[in-house]
């Protein structure tokens, strides 16, 4: 197993097609990274939920995901599930998310994604920022689209158990769900850490990666 670090992360990017996506997708890596370093800037970008309910726990979720990070946070309006009839829209939003940073590392959907919304944004995540190591996360449900992850970020056992906290706390509007409760969380960064040879790890597809060995 080959081990790489990132000696020199500033920025991250991070989006989601839906409010709460990024947290369960890759809520420990967050943390992780945001208690490492603090004041780190974190740009997020949401497509949906923007002016409601889901902004607020949005909002409230992300601030404790990120601790100490130059947090900047935005939710748009795009109807939730129609991504791809609201392609324009999403694709203005991703480009002013691009001029306004040049991250270290950004983490999105994955490209093959079974849900539509996902897969929409990931496809033009890696189109927008062509020369950035973009990381796409998993969420599990119904559609049964878990894959073979190509990374992993390994969590500490206490870094999962407040990601899981946090999740239970920062999202009420999706508490009711038959998938969104400790189990499935705790259960898939079993999983993932079982992969790769520790407790607990949060899995990420890669579409390209290139490599600089020399230094």
């Amino acid at each position: 197993m080959i081990r790489l670090g990132a000696r020199h992360l500033d920025r991250i990017v991070a989006v989601g097609a839906h409010c709460d996506d990024i947290a369960i997708g890759a809520g420990g890596t967050l943390l992780t990274l945001c208690l490492a370093r603090p004041g780190i800037r974190v740009d997020v970008m949401v497509l949906s939920g923007g002016g409601g309910e889901r902004e607020q726990e949005e909002r409230a979720a992300l601030a404790a995901f990120c601790p100490g990070a130059d947090l900047r946070l935005t939710v748009h309006k795009l109807p939730d599930g129609r991504l791809p009839a609201h392609w324009d829209e999403a694709k203005a939003a991703v480009e002013e998310l691009r001029a306004g940073t040049e991250p270290d590392l950004v983490l999105a959907p994955r490209t093959d994604d079974a849900h539509q919304d996902h897969r929409g944004l990931a496809k033009l995540m890696t189109t927008a920022f062509r020369d950035h190591l973009v990381l796409g996360y998993e969420i599990v449900k119904w559609d049964g689209d878990l894959g073979r992850p190509a990374a992993y970020h390994p969590l500490s056992p206490e870094i999962a158990e407040r990601k899981v906290r946090l999740l239970q706390e920062h999202y009420p509007s999706q508490r009711q769900r038959s998938w969104y409760d400790r189990e499935a969380f705790l259960g898939l960064a079993r999983i993932r850490g079982i992969e790769s040879n520790t407790r607990y790890a949060e899995a990420f597809a890669v579409t390209k990666l290139t490599l600089d060995l020399g230094d």
